[in-house]
């Protein structure tokens, strides 16, 4: 247990973001939780403190900024960031609007890109790590029958969190990639259910939330102190 460590886990309000900062709360880190909406923010209060439950819109301009001046102001350092935010949208290419890819990129690309530059100050104090979320398959380049928008957001997210990783090496700082594949939990969407497409996963079922919230309290960790600019699917073969 390392309890002087402060994380702040974008997108955990729910889903695999919540899942994240519940273990990192589990192994004594002093976690910071983010929402979007008023929506479910008593439960959080109760878990993680008033203090470290924020209200924030990353895709809003200045929003990332605020966010994390109000960490500081409580903690006054950040050690390890995990960027959890990202929308999906279920839908072929002849019916995503460049409106739907707007949000795409926006949501799941340059949200990441305002919360990093607005901590990359505090991450090279402490030589922090961070964890952003693609998808399973991003490597491939393979084309997509649904969600294509989604996925190329994310495919542009994997360049830039790997460019982003040559930078900062020089500054102690480690950026990652997560990527989840079929993971069913009550906020996932409907077709993470479908048992066609669970039954052509490799390893024969479907991810859990708790197998991802471990890989990424394992890649903050010192024991992947010298892993940075990889891409980590967690996908039981899903995609391979």
């Amino acid at each position: 247990m390392d309890d002087a460590r402060v994380a702040l886990v974008t997108g955990s309000a729910r889903g695999l973001g919540r899942e994240v900062a519940e273990r990192f709360a589990q192994d004594g880190l002093r976690v910071h939780v983010v929402h979007r909406s008023p929506h479910g923010r008593e439960a959080l209060v109760d878990r993680f403190g008033a203090e470290r439950v924020h209200t924030a819109d990353l895709t809003r301009p200045g929003s990332a900024d605020r966010l994390i001046e109000d960490v500081l102001t409580v903690d006054a350092q950040l050690d390890t960031l995990v960027h959890a935010v990202g929308e999906y949208r279920l839908q072929p290419a002849s019916r995503t609007s460049i409106d739907d890819a707007r949000e795409m990129v926006e949501s799941n690309w340059l949200s990441a890109v305002a919360l990093m530059e607005a901590t990359r100050s505090s991450l090279r104090a402490s030589r922090g790590s961070v964890v952003l979320f693609g998808c399973a398959g991003i490597e491939s380049l393979r084309a997509r029958s649904s969600a294509p928008a989604y996925v190329a957001a994310k495919t542009a997210l994997l360049v830039w969190a790997r460019s982003v990783a040559l930078e900062e090496a020089a500054h102690g700082v480690r950026i990652n990639v997560v990527s989840p594949g079929v993971v069913p939990h009550p906020h996932a969407s409907a077709d993470t259910l479908d048992p066609e497409l669970q039954a052509r996963i490799p390893a024969g079922r479907s991810g859990r939330p708790e197998e991802i919230a471990g890989v990424v309290a394992w890649l903050t960790s010192r024991a992947a102190e010298h892993i940075t600019g990889q891409n980590l699917d967690v996908a039981g073969g899903w995609m391979l």
